[in-house]
């Protein structure tokens, strides 16, 4: 599950991230209210976590244009300000939900799962390919009747070749979606997480699920 997250105070920002990353999402970052606007317009995001107080624009006219622009992904509004007008603002303007810094990190990470089982998870609540099911919102893979416990960086590689079955997905388009949108890393870690994956998924059935197109990139059949 990929989070845009838009803060203009570096160590916040870094560690938000590292927590995020931690309990299995995907996050990217954006210091200036119009680089979030950008991202957020340009991309695909599962939720977006949205300062108030940025440079450039402000967190609530980056809401605004992301609502105008007919943007509906979930936003959690991050800020310093405390208090019932601010937060009457942010929620007039389209936001989902607001938390006030300092904040818990156990109260975040359970504000933004609440928002993904109201958004894409509603609508989608389990992906599947035959008898290979994963739950977004439990977090949860099984094959067949047999549950399976992935790693966040495993389980994120399945749900992205699960949302793209069918089709075939560069290493950079796993990159992107999966690391991180600015990773600059070794291109062959995604070789091998695909042969975690595999071993996991595939092996202990008999099955052959990801496929690998050599010189593209890699297939998760449909059944």
């Amino acid at each position: 599950m990929r989070v845009l997250l838009v803060e203009d105070e570096p160590r916040l920002a870094e560690t938000v991230r590292r927590g995020l990353e931690l309990a299995g999402f995907v996050v990217q970052v954006a210091a200036t209210g119009p680089d979030g606007l950008f991202s957020a317009t340009e991309d695909r995001f599962d939720v977006i976590v949205l300062d108030i107080m940025l440079p450039g624009l402000s967190g609530y006219e980056v809401l605004r244009r992301l609502r105008a622009a007919e943007v509906r992904t979930p936003v959690l509004m991050l800020t310093a300000k405390d208090g019932d007008h601010e937060q009457a603002d942010a929620l007039d303007l389209g936001a989902d939900d607001y938390l006030t810094k300092p904040f818990s990190f156990v109260v975040l990470t359970a504000r933004l799962r609440a928002l993904l089982r109201r958004g894409p998870a509603r609508r989608d609540p389990v992906l599947s390919a035959g008898d290979l099911h994963l739950d977004p919102a439990r977090r949860a893979v099984r094959r067949g009747t047999v549950e399976l416990n992935l790693t966040p960086r495993e389980f994120g590689l399945l749900e992205y070749l699960l949302r793209n079955k069918g089709t075939v997905r560069t290493k950079t388009d796993i990159l992107r979606n999966v690391w991180d949108a600015n990773y600059s890393g070794p291109e062959n870690v995604v070789e091998v997480y695909i042969g975690y994956l595999r071993r996991k998924i595939d092996a202990p059935f008999g099955r052959t699920t990801i496929e690998t197109h050599r010189g593209v990139g890699y297939l998760l059949r449909e059944d």
